[in-house]
């Protein structure tokens, strides 16, 4: 990890005030330790307007009942990302890795979140808006970014989110520790199955996904 990046804002303050500006009347945010909160409880309903005007600068998620700000990806999560694509792509030329999708997550589709990537039959998302049911997902795919809140995001909430959105199979790429971990076999909100991969190890993504990654690419996107 690049010496003091989990130590950032997760929004710089300019962005947060930009927010403000736009985020509707009812809806009254602050800034606390360079997250931004919400004074008050917030419904799917809010959370999908105060997405709606965000600047292009603010990726915003709604897990576990609270307002998340997801990081901007940096050029080698970018890189990863384009990594597993060809993956798929060479694996399965019948699904589409779909980057950077709105999906109905958690119990009952409460949670709102965006995955760095979606695995899904061509045009599977044909004519849906901001935020689509996960059904017929063959996988979400989430990407470390540096920042303080990775652990809680990517490792806790997503998964169980993920599970709860019955998405077979749950592909984390971790850059803080160099590994993989494919989580599958949704039942009763979470993934029975959990394996953690190094970079560099040829990796078995299960059905339905059934795809063999050659990880030893990752070794060069180490920071």
């Amino acid at each position: 990890m690049t010496p003091g990046t989990a130590d950032r804002p997760l929004m710089p303050i300019e962005d947060f005030e930009e927010l403000v500006d736009v985020a509707p009347n009812h809806v009254r945010l602050e800034y606390v330790d360079g997250r931004v909160r919400t004074k008050d409880p917030l419904s799917v309903e809010d959370f999908e307007e105060l997405e709606r005007r965000a600047p292009e600068t603010v990726r915003l998620e709604y897990m576990n009942g609270k307002l998340e700000v997801k990081a901007m990806p940096d050029g080698n999560h970018r890189s990863i990302f384009m990594w597993l694509l060809r993956q798929c792509m060479q694996h399965r030329p019948d699904l589409d890795l779909v980057p950077e999708s709105g999906v109905k997550a958690e119990t009952y589709r409460t949670g709102r979140a965006r995955t760095d990537g979606t695995l899904v039959p061509v045009d599977h998302f044909r004519g849906d808006g901001e935020w689509s049911n996960p059904d017929g997902s063959l996988m979400a795919v989430e990407i470390t970014s540096h920042d303080r809140d990775t652990d809680q995001r990517d490792r806790i909430d997503k998964p169980l989110g993920y599970a709860a959105a019955d998405i077979p199979v749950y592909l984390l790429i971790d850059r803080d520790n160099n590994t993989l971990t494919v989580h599958s076999e949704p039942k009763d909100g979470r993934y029975q199955q959990i394996s953690r991969h190094p970079w560099g190890a040829t990796v078995e993504l299960p059905a339905p996904v059934n795809i063999t990654l050659d990880t030893e690419k990752l070794k060069d996107y180490a920071d």
